[in-house]
C-alpha cells in the first residue's frame, strides 16, 4: 500500500542542474512587496527546471489559485504529468528499478546497469510511462544529477558511483502529486506560456539557461539547442510582451559580461530592476572549487 497522509513537504522530485533550492529564501525577499495581498494569483514558470521555486510558492501561498509550468524537456515534463495523474503506476514501477539496482552487489555491476539503462534510454527502446521511471533513475544515479545532452540530443552524463540513491522516494512523490493538481503542465517553447495568461494577477518566474559569465565561454546545454545571446534578446522581448500585458516577473540569470567587459543584463534590461544576490554552484566535481558567484535578479517592479 502506498502510504498518501505523510508529513512529506513537496519540493523537487530531481536533482537539477542551477536548481534554485538554496536561493528561494533570496528569491522570496524580491517578490513584489504587495505579493501576499493579492487575490487569485496565477503563478507561472515557462522554465520549470526541477521546480524548486514552484513547490515552495504553492506550500507557502494559498492565494496562488492557478499555477502554469512549461519545459522544452519532453521526459521532464512526462515526469511531472504522470507525478500528477498516474503517481502509484509511476511507484510501482519505480520500486522495481530500485530493487533491480540494489541487488547488484558491486559498484562494477552498478556501473554497467548504469551505461545499459543510458544506451537503451538514447535508443528509445522504452515506452512513456517506462521511459519516465528510467529518466528519474538515471537523474538519481549520474553524475551530480547534470542533465546534458550532446549535440545529437543523446544524454551523456557519466554514472556518478551512488552504492544506495535514493531511486523511488514514494512519499515525495504523493506530496508532489498532491500540490500539482493545480497545475496546468506544457511541454514546448517557454513563449507558449503567454496564451495561457489569466485575467487577474499573473506572476512569472523566470529561470533560464544562464549566459555564460563572459560572451567567450562555453553555453551550458540542457538540450541540443543552445541558449545563445539570440535566444536571450528574444527572451528580454518576450518578458517586454509579458510586461505589457500587466504581468509581474522576477527573472534570474547570470552576472555576465559581454565581450566589452559590460555587464550584458544591464544594458538588455535597461529599463529593468536589477538586484544582485550570492548563489553556491553546485555542479563543479571539486566540492573546494563549488564557490559563491553573483547572480542577478531580474524584475520589471
Amino acid at each position: 500500500m502506498l502510504e498518501e497522509n505523510c508529513n512529506t513537504i513537496a519540493k523537487p522530485f530531481v536533482k537539477w542542474a542551477g536548481g534554485k533550492s538554496s536561493l528561494i529564501k533570496q528569491l522570496i525577499e524580491h517578490l513584489p512587496q504587495n505579493f501576499g495581498e493579492q487575490h487569485n494569483v496565477t503563478y507561472i514558470e515557462p522554465f520549470v527546471g526541477g521546480g524548486a521555486m514552484l513547490f515552495y510558492m504553492l506550500t507557502h501561498y494559498s492565494n496562488i489559485k492557478r499555477a502554469i509550468i512549461n519545459d522544452v524537456n519532453d521526459d521532464l515534463i512526462n515526469c511531472y504529468l504522470f507525478i500528477k495523474n498516474n503517481p502509484k503506476r509511476l511507484i510501482v514501477l519505480l520500486r522495481s528499478i530500485k530493487e533491480e539496482y540494489n541487488n547488484l552487489d558491486t559498484l562494477d555491476n552498478k556501473t554497467q546497469y548504469y551505461y545499459r539503462i543510458r544506451e537503451r534510454y538514447n535508443n528509445g527502446e522504452f515506452e512513456t510511462l517506462e521511459r519516465t521511471a528510467y529518466f528519474i533513475f538515471l537523474n538519481k544515479t549520474c553524475f551530480n544529477g547534470l542533465y546534458r545532452v550532446n549535440t545529437r540530443g543523446k544524454f551523456n552524463v557519466p554514472f556518478g558511483k551512488y552504492m544506495h540513491p535514493n531511486i523511488c522516494d514514494e512519499e515525495l512523490i504523493m506530496a508532489d502529486h498532491k500540490v500539482l493538481q493545480k497545475v496546468d503542465i506544457y511541454v514546448g517553447s517557454y513563449e507558449n506560456v503567454i496564451k495561457h495568461l489569466a485575467k487577474g494577477y499573473n506572476f512569472i518566474y523566470i529561470d533560464p539557461p544562464y549566459r555564460p559569465l563572459s560572451g567567450s565561454a562555453c553555453f551550458i546545454e540542457y538540450t541540443h539547442t543552445t541558449f545563445d545571446d539570440k535566444e536571450q534578446e528574444k527572451l528580454k522581448i518576450f518578458c517586454d510582451k509579458l510586461t505589457n500585458k500587466g504581468c509581474k516577473i522576477l527573472q534570474s540569470n547570470s552576472n555576465s559580461i559581454d565581450d566589452d567587459g559590460l555587464p550584458y543584463f544591464e544594458k538588455l534590461y535597461d529599463s529593468y530592476t536589477i538586484n544582485r544576490i550570492l548563489a553556491h554552484r553546485f555542479i563543479n566535481a571539486y566540492a573546494g572549487k563549488r564557490e559563491k558567484e553573483t547572480e542577478l535578479l531580474i524584475m520589471n517592479y
